[in-house]
């Protein structure tokens, strides 16, 4: 890979993992409901990606369940997690979208595993464990349920587009937005309050934040990943965007205070590895489940 490749690539993860970052603000410090916030974003993509809705693919049925799998549901759940959990917790444990998504083209794309995969799987998910397990209270971090949950269901969303006819990036996202916005909108005003006030009354930098994760995450992030895809291989990109749960954590720690413990640095560098361990092995059923969850989605 080129030298300018390379930080541009670099550019992307420290984006994706900065995102991770000041959603976790958002929802968290700034208050703005979680479900809400997801809906203001993907209202946000659709608009700015409106040009990119033409034509229509012809599978629409298939491109809404995967909206309802990459978009809706795995966001919602998503920005629940970091309502309640540390950004750098979020940042490793959302990485089981990996492991999850070769598991499910083993089930239902005939994907064969060898022992080394077999391991990476297995270390990714007990790491994540360790992480999300306190033994001193013998307790399971509830934010980090909800981001597994949102790792499974974004995978199967992976799964789905191997259904679809090929589409590009840009339009992908598009639809993302013009479907997931209106379901998210509407759970949020069955679920929460008070989250009209809340957007309005952060000010400049929850409206920034919007923009960021708009902007920069999906148009720029997004468009530059997939630029790249078309110039390399995917068993090189893919362990390169490891990156991003590292930018997380660092980003985590030095600009929100959260705390750098020895479980969170061990239970890391265990599942990460694991990770890398699946990403170098290129899936062959499914090469696109073999990525990291942010080179999938609009985060």
């Amino acid at each position: 890979m080129g030298f300018r490749d390379f930080i541009l690539l670099f550019g992307v993860c420290f984006v994706w993992g900065l995102n991770l970052v000041v959603t976790r603000w958002v929802v968290a410090d700034a208050a703005v409901p979680p479900v809400f916030f997801a809906a203001v974003r993907f209202a946000g993509i659709a608009l700015v990606l409106l040009p990119f809705l033409f034509p229509a693919p012809k599978q629409m049925l298939t491109l809404f369940a995967i909206s309802m799998c990459m978009g809706a549901v795995h966001f919602a759940l998503l920005f629940i997690g970091l309502a309640n959990a540390d950004a750098s917790a979020v940042s490793v444990t959302g990485q089981l979208g990996v492991p999850f998504a070769t598991l499910m083209s083993m089930a239902f794309l005939g994907e064969t595993v060898g022992w080394r995969r077999g391991l990476g799987i297995m270390l990714a998910f007990a790491g994540v464990t360790l992480i999300a397990f306190d033994p001193e209270s013998f307790s399971v971090s509830f934010g980090l349920i909800y981001v597994i949950i949102s790792a499974f269901v974004g995978a199967a969303g992976g799964i789905l587009m191997k259904k679809m006819a090929p589409i590009s990036a840009l339009q992908l996202q598009a639809w993302l937005g013009m479907f997931s916005f209106t379901p998210l909108l509407a759970f949020s005003f069955l679920t929460e309050s008070g989250q009209v006030d809340a957007f309005v009354g952060g000010g400049w930098m929850v409206w920034t934040a919007t923009a960021f994760a708009v902007l920069g995450v999906s148009v720029f992030g997004h468009g530059a990943y997939y630029t790249l895809i078309k110039k390399y291989d995917i068993s090189l990109l893919s362990p390169l965007t490891l990156m991003t749960p590292i930018w997380g954590v660092i980003l985590a720690v030095s600009l929100l205070g959260e705390p750098l413990t020895l479980r969170l640095i061990v239970g890391a560098a265990i599942s990460l590895s694991g990770v890398f361990v699946i990403a170098i092995r290129r899936n062959k059923s499914l090469p696109e489940a073999a990525l990291p969850e942010k080179a999938r989605v609009a985060r």
